[in-house]
């Protein structure tokens, strides 16, 4: 009866943990009111670098008395062109200003403003950029929604008009230039929105001129803000590809001496453009227009450097890193994925010449010291992706040559991690390999996470701040590398136990992952912990026999499903600055916008499948496995029927890892970086078990269960190991007088041979063939 029930109760507390890791949420302070005016004076590709106590005395000593930041600048085009920045800041949400433009390239603001009265303005194109951000672009924002949330706005410049437009295109106070004594126009209106400029171009002497120009309209700017107020200066767009990190300073009561965040980063020193609007309401005591906006009111928290050029020097840096990473990231998947696949080539012939025959007429196998090689490479290509995660350490991008310093370091760790699996103890084992590679995966991103995943953010195989999708937590990239690395470590440790127990060990690691996964503290990953709580189901439910069923799936499925709901109901419980993307998404359905983030969702997947080098990861490892690895003469059926927990972590990992690109809307970006790690490993796993498949045993003189050895070509590698793979122990021992892959369990397949016998207690009967310690891929003559 209790065996019947151990699916079901494994599959709750694989729920539990799950619920329980998403539902806890760092506690959201309560915004307050803070100033009686707001002045957002906006500079269009204004950088770190270019703010010095020479240049920009100003802004230096604005940026020494308040909170400084990171300004991801997204918005709905790439790059963020300044037109396009000014009508995001005024939405609070993702917009783009409609029009053609060349790739890559910004056109100037050259926006049509007219002043029938003198005294306000009235943007004709302002409805004409309405309609297509509500109807056709997938965000729904709404242009001017920042400015109809008050009652008076002041705008200055023609980048301000269009963010302080409202939407049929109304500015309330507009002055095209910047008055010498602005005092009478800032007091006019609670809101003010300043076009200081735009500093572009690579020339340093250029932009340093620029930048000193609109320092000196700060100037006049701060000389006339009005009393208890709140100044935030931003670089509010990029002025040419590719994207950057901009300058964001807050100054007022509540904003000293601090690093700029929000709810929308979770990460001090960082922010994003959408932020802005909310900060601002938030300041005065507005209510925000929740649906239109995607932004969250910002914060000030402690922990900067006193010194000043101290503080600054880690913004300049985080932009220096974000740009090398964008440089670096694509050629370094691409060239991943051609050397795995050409490693996938290289592996063919082998896997077909890597039966060992007991005739001496059959075909020659391949020389050992080839296959050694190979396995060496195979080790490497698993290892590529969390050395190059480690390489971060380093700052590579630093460098006068960025992209070849992290080749460097990357390849140096890739080999010292390489030479460290090869050197281990077990290595000469059939699962040593794989179970020190998933370790190692493990451990790496684990450990990031763990620590605050800075290694992840801007790095190579992590998330850009500059795209303004993720500041904390798991990437893509991590999401697959430890859902792959934590499934492969508890198939390889429960297959060091009792059958019975497997289902224990795969939940006990694999509930430690969810909750690594999907906590707001560490993963911040919910869909990702939802995805890994149905691949853990799976493995639990295949680790002790068996192969994938309805059933099983079934049960995977109603654990992911029950995960989901549960979270979804208690996070839209929450306010709705605090929800997660479960939560937001049925308010939204509720309020019959959630059409839109189905949209997004469905978009990025198209646009991820078609544009990402992991693409081609993914389909390479499924081909190789499909057309290989599982043929009669692959190994892998045979490696699955004597380790039946590998099968149910691979098979996991494969559930886990569909689910997690789609739901995460990345298509096979997670299944890519996952295969990275497991098609290798179940590559090198059939190439040791094809080696031993003609090892035989030989029972002893007097049928007394003596010591015995093995004939055959293989086989002292695994010497004394357990039946269906236990790794050392008797608990796993061989029975009836064979070794373990003589009788594969029932569901175990392949070529392996005749059902098993597993009944761990009974001892060998009278007259029968004793027990014989040989290797574990013994076969039937």
């Amino acid at each position: 009866m209790l065996r019947r029930l151990t699916p079901a109760l494994l599959t709750l507390l694989v729920v539990a943990l799950g619920v329980a890791a998403l539902a806890a949420r760092p506690a959201v302070p309560s915004p307050e009111r803070s100033a009686d005016f707001v002045v957002l004076a906006g500079v269009a590709g204004l950088r770190w670098e270019d703010v010095d106590a020479q240049t920009t005395p100003t802004l230096w000593r604005l940026a020494q008395e308040g909170s400084i930041g990171s300004l991801a600048v997204r918005s709905a085009h790439r790059p963020t062109c300044p037109v396009d920045g000014w009508l995001t800041l005024g939405a609070g949400s993702f917009a783009a200003w409609p029009g053609e433009r060349p790739e890559g390239t910004c056109p100037p603001t050259d926006v049509v403003v007219e002043r029938p009265d003198g005294i306000g303005a009235h943007l004709p194109d302002q409805e004409s950029a309405v309609l297509p951000n509500q109807e056709r672009l997938s965000w729904g924002a709404v242009p001017g929604s920042l400015s109809e949330s008050v009652r008076c706005s002041v705008a200055v410049g023609p980048g301000a008009a269009v963010a302080a437009a409202r939407p049929f295109g109304r500015v309330d106070r507009y002055a095209p230039e910047l008055p010498a004594d602005p005092t009478d126009l800032l007091r006019s209106c609670v809101l003010s929105i300043v076009d200081l400029g735009a500093v572009d171009g690579a020339d340093p002497a250029a932009r340093s001129a620029a930048a000193r120009a609109a320092d000196a309209r700060l100037a006049r700017v701060l000389a006339a803000r009005p009393p208890r107020s709140l100044v935030i200066v931003a670089g509010v767009a990029d002025t040419e590809e590719p994207s950057r990190l901009h300058v964001a300073v807050a100054d007022g009561a509540g904003w000293e001496r601090g690093w700029l965040t929000s709810p929308t980063t979770a990460r001090p020193g960082y922010l994003q453009l959408v932020d802005l609007a909310p900060t601002a309401l938030t300041a005065l005591g507005r209510p925000l227009p929740e649906s239109p906006f995607l932004g969250r009111p910002a914060e000030s928290v402690s922990g900067r450097p006193t010194d000043l050029a101290t503080a600054i020097a880690g913004p300049v840096d985080a932009d220096r890193e974000a740009a090398a990473q964008r440089r670096v990231a694509g050629w370094f998947f691409g060239l991943l994925a051609a050397a795995q696949v050409l490693l996938a080539v290289a592996v063919l012939p082998l896997l077909r010449r890597g039966r060992r025959h007991a005739s001496p007429y059959g075909p020659q196998p391949v020389s050992r010291r080839i296959v050694a090689v190979v396995e060496l490479l195979l080790v490497a290509a698993a290892l590529a992706l969390p050395a190059a995660l480690l390489a971060d350490l380093v700052p590579w991008w630093r460098g006068a040559h960025p992209g070849w310093c992290f080749a460097g370091v990357a390849l140096a760790l890739t080999v010292a991690a390489t030479a460290l699996v090869r050197f281990l103890p077990g290595y000469g084992s059939t699962l040593g390999p794989l179970g020190a590679v998933a370790f190692l995966a493990t451990l790496t991103v684990g450990a990031d996470v763990l620590t605050g995943a800075h290694l992840q953010l801007n790095g190579v195989v992590g998330y850009s701040a500059v795209d303004g999708g993720r500041f904390v937590g798991l990437g893509t990239v991590g999401l697959g590398v430890l859902l792959a690395g934590a499934l492969l470590l508890a198939g390889w440790l429960a297959q060091r136990v009792r059958r019975s127990r497997r289902p224990v060990v795969i939940v006990a690691v694999g509930g430690i992952a969810v909750v690594l996964v999907g906590s707001p503290y560490l993963g911040a990953d919910s869909t990702g912990a939802v995805a890994l709580t149905a691949g853990v189901s799976l493995a639990a439910a295949i680790s002790a026999s068996g192969w994938l069923t309805l059933t099983r799936l079934a049960w995977a499925t109603m654990a992911g499903l029950a995960v989901t709901v549960g979270f979804a109901l208690v996070d839209l419980g929450r306010p709705a600055g605090e929800r997660g993307d479960l939560g937001r998404f049925l308010a939204a359905v509720g309020d019959e916008t959630g059409g839109l983030i189905v949209h997004r969702a469905s978009s990025a997947n198209l646009e991820t499948l078609f544009g990402s080098p992991l693409t081609v990861l993914a389909l390479a490892g499924a081909l190789l496995v499909w057309f290989a690895l599982l043929q009669p003469w692959g190994g892998l059926r045979r490696l699955f029927g004597i380790y039946p927990a590998v099968r149910g972590a691979m098979t996991g990992t494969a559930v886990a890892a569909a689910l997690g690109g789609l739901l995460g809307g990345v298509a096979l970006d997670v299944a890519g970086a996952a295969a990275a790690v497991v098609v290798p490993m179940a590559a090198l796993a059939a190439l040791r078990v094809l080696d031993h498949s003609t090892d035989r045993t030989c029972p002893t003189p007097g049928g007394d269960g003596g010591s015995v050895g093995s004939t055959g070509s293989g086989g002292g590698s695994d010497r004394g190991q357990g039946s269906d793979g236990g790794e050392g122990g008797p608990a796993d021992s061989p029975r009836r007088g064979v070794g373990a892959a003589d009788h594969p369990e029932p569901s175990g397949g392949g070529d392996a041979g005749a059902a098993p016998v597993d009944e761990w207690d009974a001892a060998p009967a009278a007259g029968k063939i004793p027990t014989a310690r040989a290797t574990d891929e013994v076969t039937t003559v």
